[in-house]
């Protein structure tokens, strides 16, 4: 799988709220940082726990991909997310660093 299209799958899985396809996407070590941030998830677990309290806690969430950029084993989506269909919206551009198919970070750059 190329990483345009792992970054698709965890995307739509995310709109789907399906967690167990969204974690299927990610390596078992993978971080999440803010952008030249600190990492703010290590592993997996911490990842799973995160997205299962957010999906039930905004079961309407929903993220419009804006512009995706790949570049070897790097893809940058721009992402245009609503919490409710009504509610918050912001942006966030998503780098995704993949290896062996899955995705061993994250750096989020948020508006």
């Amino acid at each position: 799988m190329n990483p345009s299209d792992v970054a698709q799958g965890q995307l739509d899985a995310y709109n789907a709220q399906d967690l167990e396809g969204y974690m299927a996407h990610f390596a078992e070590d993978c971080v999440v940082a803010d952008f030249n941030g600190e990492i703010s998830l290590r592993g997996a677990a911490a990842i799973r726990a995160r997205y299962a309290a957010m999906f039930a806690q905004y079961p309407q969430n929903h993220a419009r991909l804006v512009h995706r950029i790949c570049i070897g084993n790097t893809v940058i989506d721009h992402e245009d997310v609503a919490r409710t269909p009504e509610g918050e919206r912001f942006e966030v551009a998503a780098v995704y660093t993949v290896r062996a198919g899955r995705i061993a970070r994250v750096d989020f750059i948020k508006g």
